[in-house]
């Protein structure tokens, strides 16, 4: 069996259609290998059609340029070059004539090249895309050759093209934000009550990673915060962000932007969980009137956790005091699951009272003290984000960041 690929243009105008040849598939015994096109031959394919298309594409162009628009005068040739474009198909390389200006109206420059102009990039969208998405999720070289192995690209895409692509892009979407403000809130309650109603609660999660920097000369330095974030709609559409912090100089004009994306509006309730720090609670204020904002209930459980083994781990006679200290512990776990910060702050209380005794304070009991201390603490500033957890969990509610962690990583 032989097949032939071929592609059948049609002008507007209804000249005769031109056919051109792309490929030639020839298939004798069917087999799981021979069955369809194999990726080599689909790559020739893609490659054939890119070079037709884009053919007649560039001919209609400079056949309408050929003249003046103006007064309609012929303009003269000067001589040809050619451009070179990048896309996902194929290296093209495209016949560009420079013309002389007409003499009808003044110019800057005595000729000009249409389609020099007309393709200031030379690289297409769509291979920009790939190249930047792929390039965020791992190495130069392995997006390199993703993109060599699935498209006909050829090998003169390189890692430091890539990278060259990607820096470019970031700082062009950088460029594009607008200015960084302290509220993102427009209108007043009137304005807010006329807008539509909003599709649905938008669910935020804020947290924080450590990255090691490259040019760190010990384990000890190079380190740096990276603030990573996800927002789900009702529907499940996940949108994610993330800055360096201490460097990014529009962190909200960022967040802002990325919930807008997702149709954000004033009368939309919004709902920010973060772990509490001072970086993301500063982050989260002033986005939106109806949001709310809550302490992350994962890292209030994985306090006590670490408190709990610390207990668990005490020695001597301080393992009289094990079963009063784990009891109450857990009931001050009980308290915040309730949101009553009140009693969890009194059971706190309790436990200094319990492990605070200078006859018996061992190395282990005063870590113990320690982190109970910075956990009250933690939990008093905190105050106002910590809502009823329980009953948040029994309705179906967020209430810890755990689909941020993918983000993070």
């Amino acid at each position: 069996m032989k097949v032939r690929v071929q592609v059948v243009i049609e002008s507007e105008a209804g000249e005769a259609a031109e056919v051109h040849e792309i490929a030639g598939v020839e298939r004798e015994e069917l087999r799981l290998d021979t069955l369809g096109l194999t990726l080599e031959e689909a790559k020739a394919v893609l490659e054939g059609i890119q070079h037709a298309i884009v053919e007649q594409q560039t001919a209609e162009y400079l056949s309408s340029q050929t003249a003046c628009p103006h007064c309609e005068k012929r303009r003269y040739h000067k001589g040809r070059h050619t451009v070179t474009v990048h896309t996902l198909f194929g290296k093209l390389r495209l016949r560009s004539p420079r013309f002389y200006h007409c003499q009808c109206r003044p110019h800057e420059t005595q000729t000009f090249s249409p389609l020099a102009e007309l393709l200031s990039e030379r690289s297409t969208p769509e291979l920009l895309y790939l190249e930047t998405k792929w390039a965020s999720l791992m190495s130069f070289g392995m997006t390199t050759q993703l993109l060599q192995e699935v498209f006909p690209i050829g090998r003169h895409l390189n890692a430091a093209t890539v990278r060259n692509h990607l820096h470019a892009v970031a700082e062009r979407t950088e460029a594009e934000l607008g200015d960084e403000q302290m509220f993102f809130i427009n209108g007043c309650q009137r304005d807010w009550a006329n807008l539509p109603r909003p599709d649905g609660p938008l669910t935020v999660g804020l947290d924080g990673g450590y990255v090691h920097s490259c040019d760190k000369t010990s384990r000890k330095d190079g380190w740096f915060e990276v603030i990573a974030g996800k927002s789900l709609t009702a529907e499940g559409a996940a949108k994610c962000f993330a800055f360096v912090h201490r460097y990014d100089t529009k962190p909200k004009r960022r967040v802002y932007e990325v919930l807008k994306s997702q149709g954000m509006q004033m009368n939309q309730q919004v709902t920010f969980l973060s772990d509490g720090g001072d970086t993301v609670r500063q982050l989260q204020l002033y986005r939106n009137p109806q949001a709310e904002h809550l302490l992350d209930w994962f890292h209030i459980a994985m306090r006590v956790t670490v408190m709990t083994q610390m207990v668990k781990g005490l020695e001597g006679k301080d393992c009289a005091i094990q079963p009063a200290v784990l009891k109450e512990l857990e009931r001050s776990k009980w308290y915040l699951w309730h949101g009553n910060v009140y009693e969890a702050c009194l059971s706190v209380d309790n436990l200094e009272l319990l492990l605070d005794n200078e006859d018996a304070l061992t190395p282990k009991r005063r870590s113990l003290l320690k982190a109970l201390r910075d956990f009250r603490v933690y939990i008093t500033t905190n105050a106002k984000l910590i809502p009823n957890y329980g009953e948040r969990w029994r309705y179906g509610e967020a209430i810890a960041t755990g689909f941020v962690e993918s983000a993070v990583n």
